[in-house]
């Protein structure tokens, strides 16, 4: 964070000094809210948990280097108190990136957030000093965490943001106002909290009816190809760019292919010129995010040339999303187990699906491990029934369905669709399903691994690649 006095935080956040000896100490390091981050010159954010109450570290947090803490009450040591922790952060953030100045680039979407914001970010990168969100840290903590590690030197903010419910994230553009907004589309997740997807596609659209108007510098991406998305046009006075396969986007590919591993190749066209790319990424769904990271990267001057060089260089930032790992014997371990539902776990069969071409060219097998998703209320049943129907069209080999109630509806959706025999299994967990792949994997077989991240079904993957799921759960 920018260097900034206890003084100067108090102020801004609206709070009490108590047994600071100089005001004037200032701020050098980061702003962390687990005891165990601390270094020399931080500030200590102490939050109660349901668990875990960030007061009781607070001796340990100022002897391990913290310049001070930020709690609801004194601590014994020096403090600056506030009616509510998380308030102050968002005030400390907002102040810090309003002095900095930099390029505010937020994100949402239903599915596809963590994997653009990191192409995005990389893209970005190339072109000027970048500050981003680690891995999914989308809410109302995270956010401003992410904010406060820019520095003068920070060109670039790129911050995903997530949404529980209505006003979310209006809440959050509030903390960091954007210059440019990109929504990604509005799908199934978290349809269960929400209601439907007008109610998805209102909450969504917040980010865009934050943006500054178009002679302010705002600018809106949207995706063409979302009927939802498309609308929010009409929500924002900043000017829209438009990405996607439709005929009228600004920024759109052409002679998208796949190859022989499943990497997305395609023709990129931005309104700078045009350029070819090839992914390093699995899965042609990854286009249309490519897509969102060029629309943004062109509207920040980078050129079609530039942009098409970095995201055909871009890897993967975060875990546990479509990681593919190829082991000594030739099992190919795809664990996507971050999170999953309707709309990512279509596509990640579909990956599954032009990776498992190659493999059964040399006698090998694709393996679909999935689990539950979660939050999708009355949809739940028809949803999971649907997936379970996709991996027998999409001719996976085999499906192993685990967990329990929604388990049992990916099976039946498979059987309904033609599975028989043991095309389809259903097995009570984890370790059940690592005994089963054990037993049965060969040479040549792609594995995908997928549900929500409750399940915690990137056990399995990792049992594979490492040998066992409890010592797994040990080390994490």
């Amino acid at each position: 964070m920018i260097a900034l006095s206890l003084a100067e935080i108090a102020e801004i956040v609206g709070g009490q000094s108590h047994d600071i000896p100089d005001p004037s100490v200032q701020v050098t390091g980061s702003v962390v809210i687990d005891s165990r981050a601390v270094a020399p010159g931080s500030l200590f954010a102490a939050f109660a948990g349901e668990r875990v109450d960030g007061h009781d570290y607070a001796r340990g947090a100022y002897e391990a280097g913290a310049v001070a803490v930020l709690a609801t009450r004194p601590v014994g040591v020096p403090a600056i108190v506030v009616d509510d922790v998380q308030g102050a952060l968002g005030a400390l953030a907002r102040e810090v990136v309003g002095r900095l100045g930099t390029d505010v680039v937020a994100l949402t979407g239903s599915s596809g957030k963590t994997s653009t914001k990191d192409l995005i970010a990389q893209v970005l990168q190339r072109h000027a000093p970048t500050v981003y969100t680690p891995g999914s840290l989308n809410n109302e903590i995270g956010l401003p965490l992410t904010a406060l590690t820019a520095t003068s030197e920070t060109r670039h903010l790129v911050l995903e943001m997530g949404a529980r419910g209505i006003g979310h994230i209006r809440y959050l553009t509030g903390l960091t106002p954007p210059r440019i907004g990109l929504v990604l589309n509005v799908g199934s997740a978290h349809i269960g909290e929400f209601g439907g997807r007008e109610q998805i596609a209102q909450a969504k659209g917040e980010l865009v009816e934050g943006l500054p108007a178009a002679d302010e510098g705002g600018r809106a991406v949207l995706n063409a190809d979302d009927p939802l998305v498309r609308a929010m046009a009409s929500r924002t006075k900043a000017r829209v760019l438009l990405f996607g396969e439709a005929e009228d986007a600004d920024v759109r590919a052409e002679n998208v292919r796949l190859t022989a591993a499943g990497q997305p190749s395609f023709r990129l066209h931005t309104p700078s010129g045009c350029s070819d790319v090839t992914l390093r990424l699995y899965g042609e769904h990854h286009v249309s995010n490519a897509l969102a990271a060029a629309a943004v990267a062109h509207e920040l001057g980078m050129s079609a040339d530039e942009i098409a060089r970095a995201l055909s260089e871009a890897g993967t930032l975060s875990r546990w999303r479509m990681e593919v790992t190829e082991r000594p014997d030739g099992v190919t371990v795809v664990n996507d187990a971050y999170n999953a539902n309707p709309e990512s776990m279509r596509a990640a069969l579909r990956a599954l699906a032009a990776m498992g071409e190659a493999a059964r060219a040399s006698g090998g097998r694709t393996w679909a491990v999935l689990g539950p998703m979660a939050e999708l209320g009355d949809e739940s049943l028809a949803e999971h029934d649907a997936v379970g129907r996709l991996a027998v069209r999409l001719n996976v080999s085999k499906l192993v369905a685990v967990g329990d109630r929604e388990a049992s509806w990916l099976q039946l959706g498979a059987y309904n669709e033609g599975s028989w025999g043991e095309e389809s299994v259903h097995v009570s967990d984890a370790q059940a399903a690592v005994d089963l792949l054990r037993s049965e994997l060969r040479p040549g077989d792609v594995v995908l691994v997928k549900a929500s991240r409750s399940v915690g079904l990137e056990r399995v993957a990792l049992a594979l690649l490492d040998g066992g799921v409890e010592g797994e759960v040990a080390a994490r």
